[in-house]
Protein backbone atom coordinates (compact mmCIF):
# COMPACT_ATOMS: atom_id res chain seq x y z
CA UNK A 1 0.00 0.00 0.00
CA UNK A 2 1.38 3.54 -1.08
CA UNK A 3 2.40 5.74 2.11
CA UNK A 4 0.51 8.64 -0.02
CA UNK A 5 -3.05 9.32 -0.36
CA UNK A 6 -4.94 9.03 -4.04
CA UNK A 7 -4.56 13.19 -4.55
CA UNK A 8 -0.87 13.26 -3.00
CA UNK A 9 0.16 10.38 -6.05
CA UNK A 10 -1.57 13.63 -8.80
CA UNK A 11 1.18 15.60 -7.53
CA UNK A 12 3.43 17.84 -9.27
CA UNK A 13 6.73 15.32 -9.57
CA UNK A 14 9.02 17.42 -7.06
CA UNK A 15 6.37 17.18 -4.41
CA UNK A 16 6.22 13.07 -5.07
CA UNK A 17 9.58 12.78 -4.77
CA UNK A 18 10.28 14.83 -1.82
CA UNK A 19 7.55 13.21 0.32
CA UNK A 20 8.84 9.71 -0.50
CA UNK A 21 12.72 10.87 0.39
CA UNK A 22 11.08 12.14 4.11
CA UNK A 23 8.46 9.20 4.47
CA UNK A 24 11.80 6.63 3.92
CA UNK A 25 13.67 9.10 5.97
CA UNK A 26 11.03 8.32 9.09
CA UNK A 27 10.88 4.78 8.31
CA UNK A 28 14.89 4.56 8.79
CA UNK A 29 14.94 5.88 12.57
CA UNK A 30 14.68 3.23 14.87
CA UNK A 31 12.34 2.46 17.08
CA UNK A 32 14.57 3.71 20.63
CA UNK A 33 15.62 6.46 18.01
CA UNK A 34 11.75 7.69 17.56
CA UNK A 35 11.01 7.27 21.24
CA UNK A 36 14.33 9.38 22.44
CA UNK A 37 13.00 12.13 20.21
CA UNK A 38 9.09 11.56 20.52
CA UNK A 39 10.22 12.53 24.60
CA UNK A 40 12.04 15.46 23.42
CA UNK A 41 9.55 16.26 21.40
CA UNK A 42 6.66 16.15 24.49
CA UNK A 43 9.17 18.28 26.72
CA UNK A 44 8.95 21.16 23.93
CA UNK A 45 5.17 20.95 23.23
CA UNK A 46 4.49 21.13 26.89
CA UNK A 47 6.91 24.09 27.55
CA UNK A 48 5.43 26.09 24.57
CA UNK A 49 2.04 25.17 26.28
CA UNK A 50 2.42 26.50 29.81
CA UNK A 51 4.07 30.05 27.89
CA UNK A 52 0.55 30.52 26.02
CA UNK A 53 -1.51 28.86 28.55
CA UNK A 54 -4.33 27.70 25.95
CA UNK A 55 -7.93 26.94 26.90
CA UNK A 56 -8.73 24.64 23.39
CA UNK A 57 -5.78 22.59 21.77
CA UNK A 58 -6.34 21.17 18.87
CA UNK A 59 -3.71 18.13 18.09
CA UNK A 60 -4.18 14.96 16.52
CA UNK A 61 -3.08 10.86 17.42
CA UNK A 62 0.86 10.76 15.89
CA UNK A 63 1.50 7.55 14.01
CA UNK A 64 4.02 5.36 14.93
CA UNK A 65 6.70 7.16 12.65
CA UNK A 66 4.94 10.54 12.90
CA UNK A 67 6.77 12.91 16.11
CA UNK A 68 5.29 13.21 19.02
CA UNK A 69 4.62 9.56 20.16
CA UNK A 70 1.25 8.07 20.04
CA UNK A 71 0.25 9.07 23.82
CA UNK A 72 0.37 12.72 22.62
CA UNK A 73 -2.92 13.41 23.04
CA UNK A 74 -3.15 12.33 27.07
CA UNK A 75 0.13 14.53 27.28
CA UNK A 76 -1.38 17.44 26.20
CA UNK A 77 -4.96 16.22 28.14
CA UNK A 78 -3.42 16.80 31.28
CA UNK A 79 -1.77 20.18 30.44
CA UNK A 80 -5.56 21.60 30.31
CA UNK A 81 -6.86 23.78 32.80
CA UNK A 82 -10.20 23.04 34.54
CA UNK A 83 -12.84 23.59 31.73
CA UNK A 84 -10.27 22.84 28.97
CA UNK A 85 -10.88 20.87 26.26
CA UNK A 86 -8.50 18.95 23.34
CA UNK A 87 -9.95 18.58 20.26
CA UNK A 88 -8.84 16.15 17.98
CA UNK A 89 -9.86 15.11 14.18
CA UNK A 90 -11.91 12.67 12.43
CA UNK A 91 -11.23 12.04 8.59
CA UNK A 92 -14.91 12.02 6.75
CA UNK A 93 -15.09 10.23 3.81
CA UNK A 94 -14.15 12.97 1.89
CA UNK A 95 -11.06 13.58 3.71
CA UNK A 96 -12.45 16.69 4.94
CA UNK A 97 -11.93 16.91 9.13
CA UNK A 98 -14.60 16.65 11.53
CA UNK A 99 -13.22 17.20 15.40
CA UNK A 100 -14.59 15.57 18.33
CA UNK A 101 -13.47 16.28 22.44
CA UNK A 102 -10.68 13.68 23.86
CA UNK A 103 -11.66 12.33 26.83
CA UNK A 104 -9.43 9.29 26.82
CA UNK A 105 -11.04 6.94 24.79
CA UNK A 106 -9.92 6.44 20.87
CA UNK A 107 -11.00 4.14 18.71
CA UNK A 108 -9.82 3.20 14.74
CA UNK A 109 -11.22 4.94 12.09
CA UNK A 110 -10.60 5.53 8.39
CA UNK A 111 -7.24 4.84 7.22
CA UNK A 112 -6.27 3.09 10.35
CA UNK A 113 -6.21 6.55 12.60
CA UNK A 114 -6.74 6.37 15.89
CA UNK A 115 -9.96 8.84 16.14
CA UNK A 116 -11.88 10.13 19.60
CA UNK A 117 -15.05 8.75 20.01
CA UNK A 118 -17.39 11.71 21.67
CA UNK A 119 -19.72 13.29 20.26
CA UNK A 120 -19.16 14.98 16.45
CA UNK A 121 -18.75 19.05 17.24
CA UNK A 122 -18.16 19.48 13.03
CA UNK A 123 -15.60 20.97 10.71
CA UNK A 124 -15.63 24.82 12.17
CA UNK A 125 -14.85 23.36 15.58
CA UNK A 126 -11.30 23.94 14.73
CA UNK A 127 -11.94 27.87 15.26
CA UNK A 128 -12.14 27.49 19.03
CA UNK A 129 -9.00 25.98 19.13
CA UNK A 130 -6.32 28.90 20.89
CA UNK A 131 -3.27 26.24 19.75
CA UNK A 132 -3.44 24.21 16.91
CA UNK A 133 -0.88 21.30 16.16
CA UNK A 134 -0.33 19.68 12.99
CA UNK A 135 1.16 17.11 11.33
CA UNK A 136 3.65 17.86 9.06
CA UNK A 137 6.47 16.05 6.57
CA UNK A 138 8.03 19.23 6.30
CA UNK A 139 7.85 22.69 6.59
CA UNK A 140 9.97 25.67 4.95
CA UNK A 141 11.73 28.53 5.93
CA UNK A 142 8.42 31.04 5.01
CA UNK A 143 5.84 28.90 6.55
CA UNK A 144 5.00 26.60 3.51
CA UNK A 145 3.87 22.89 5.25
CA UNK A 146 3.85 19.59 3.42
CA UNK A 147 1.64 17.15 4.22
CA UNK A 148 0.99 14.08 3.07
CA UNK A 149 -0.96 15.04 -0.11
CA UNK A 150 -4.44 14.00 0.90
CA UNK A 151 -5.71 17.87 1.78
CA UNK A 152 -7.56 17.39 5.13
CA UNK A 153 -5.46 20.11 6.92
CA UNK A 154 -5.16 22.69 4.22
CA UNK A 155 -9.29 22.79 4.16
CA UNK A 156 -9.22 22.61 8.05
CA UNK A 157 -6.69 25.77 7.83
CA UNK A 158 -8.78 27.33 5.53
CA UNK A 159 -11.62 27.89 7.77
CA UNK A 160 -9.45 29.21 10.64
CA UNK A 161 -10.37 33.09 11.32
CA UNK A 162 -7.33 35.38 12.79
CA UNK A 163 -6.32 34.46 16.32
CA UNK A 164 -5.31 30.63 16.73
CA UNK A 165 -1.40 30.13 16.27
CA UNK A 166 -0.73 26.86 13.81
CA UNK A 167 2.45 24.98 14.30
CA UNK A 168 3.37 21.82 13.14
CA UNK A 169 5.39 19.20 14.68
CA UNK A 170 8.39 17.83 13.15
CA UNK A 171 11.71 15.90 13.55
CA UNK A 172 14.92 18.02 13.40
CA UNK A 173 15.79 17.32 10.03
CA UNK A 174 12.38 18.05 8.78
CA UNK A 175 12.66 21.81 9.20
CA UNK A 176 13.83 22.88 5.43
CA UNK A 177 14.88 25.96 3.20
CA UNK A 178 12.41 25.70 1.03
CA UNK A 179 9.58 23.10 0.09
CA UNK A 180 7.19 22.82 -3.18
CA UNK A 181 3.66 24.80 -2.66
CA UNK A 182 0.82 24.83 -4.53
CA UNK A 183 -2.02 27.86 -4.22
CA UNK A 184 -3.96 25.37 -2.19
CA UNK A 185 -1.52 25.20 0.67
CA UNK A 186 -2.15 26.54 3.94
CA UNK A 187 0.92 27.91 5.56
CA UNK A 188 1.86 27.20 9.21
CA UNK A 189 2.86 29.55 11.83
CA UNK A 190 5.65 28.07 12.93
CA UNK A 191 6.90 24.39 13.85
CA UNK A 192 8.14 22.27 16.72
CA UNK A 193 11.13 20.06 17.20
CA UNK A 194 12.56 18.13 19.50
CA UNK A 195 16.04 20.42 19.74
CA UNK A 196 14.76 23.87 18.66
CA UNK A 197 11.52 23.72 20.43
CA UNK A 198 9.17 26.50 18.70
CA UNK A 199 10.69 28.43 15.44
CA UNK A 200 8.44 30.83 14.42
CA UNK A 201 7.41 31.50 10.62
CA UNK A 202 8.17 32.82 8.40
CA UNK A 203 12.02 32.17 9.72
CA UNK A 204 14.39 34.94 9.91
CA UNK A 205 17.56 35.20 7.52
Amino acid sequence: MSDLTGAAEKSPQNKITLRMRLLTARRSLSAADRAEAATKLQDQILSHVRHRAPRVIAAYVPSASEPGGPDLPDVLRATLPPGGRLLLPVLLPDNDLDWASYTGSLATGRRGLREPTGPRLGVTALRSADLILVPALAVGRDGARMGRGGGSYDRALARLLPGPTVAALLHDHETLDQVPAEPHDRPVHGVITPTAGFSPRPALP
